[in-house]
């Protein structure tokens, strides 16, 4: 049997507060190989501080409990910083959700592009710049040479988008956690960066974590599906059958997407039931 990209068993992710403890991620798990894993969920049921903990990147205040989590077969429980520098970025990366607040506004596209990969790869100046102009190239950005030149504030959301996933994908890592890539975009803008995503991961045998609020979206492009509430994993299945999920949240967060094809007077509310939380 192949070994999983990632293994995860039974993750626990809790913040302790200055008056309380939140317990953001609850038995979470998950083992996936080259493939599309999407995570949906309303905001705040763990998807993101899943994807973070698989990084490294809780914050202080937060603490990291599982029965297992690895990446290929390494347990990332206890890993040093040097160990996680060696994994993040140059063998997982992440794509924020959005690139204003993420690139540098004071460094040009090519330079934080380059610094990336230097920073994961032994490269000459001259290297770091062709291997940036090519993966400019691969996210469909005309003109790369011009925009490895332009800073943050010159590009559009859509190309800055793309500038993030070259960014991320220089060092060519096994593993893309992408953090609502397509949140800030236009419908047309969303469906070209899916289908970069889509064509380098197929290409490159990579695995990918797709986070989104977009069950539409979710179901056409992903291979499976991990649904997300308070903090659990209430239903996991494929994405072509998503539409068929049984869970009454899974149902509720279908119901709740505007159709064009029936008559609403009104969105429909969910109605939560406690013993979600508790995994029943």
């Amino acid at each position: 049997m192949e070994k999983p990209l990632v293994a995860i068993e039974d993750l626990h992710v809790t913040f302790r507060l200055r008056n309380r403890t939140v317990e953001a991620v609850r038995g979470v798990s998950l083992t996936m190989g080259k493939e599309k894993i999407g995570i949906v969920g309303e905001s705040g049921s763990g998807k993101s501080v899943t994807g973070r903990a698989l990084l490294g990147l809780t914050p202080p205040a937060g603490e990291v409990r599982a029965k297992k989590l690895e990446f290929d077969g390494q347990d990332l429980r206890g890993l040093d910083p040097a160990g996680w520098r060696a994994l993040r970025g140059r063998r997982m990366a992440m794509v924020m959700q959005d690139p204003k607040f993420s690139l540098n506004p004071v460094m040009t596209v090519g330079q934080q592009i380059a610094e990336a990969y230097v920073t994961h790869v032994r490269a000459s100046k001259a290297e770091a710049r062709e291997k940036s102009l090519a993966v400019l190239e691969a996210v469909r950005i005309r003109d790369p040479q011009r925009v490895y030149d332009l800073y943050p504030h010159e590009v559009s959301g859509g190309m800055g988008q793309r500038a993030m996933i070259a960014m991320m994908l220089v060092a060519e890592p096994e593993l893309l956690i992408a953090d609502e890539p397509t949140s800030a975009l236009d419908v047309t803008v969303q469906m070209q960066v899916l289908s970069i995503l889509d064509d380098l991961v197929s290409r490159r045998g990579m695995g990918l974590i797709f986070v989104s609020h977009d069950l539409d979206l979710v179901a056409a492009f992903c291979d499976r599906v991990l649904v997300m509430y308070g903090g659990r994993v209430v239903e996991t299945l494929k994405a072509s059958e998503l539409a068929s999920a049984r869970h009454p949240y899974t149902r509720g967060l279908l119901d709740c997407v505007p159709r064009l094809d029936r008559a609403q007077r009104e969105l429909p509310v969910l109605n939560r039931d406690a013993a979600w939380l508790e995994g029943r």
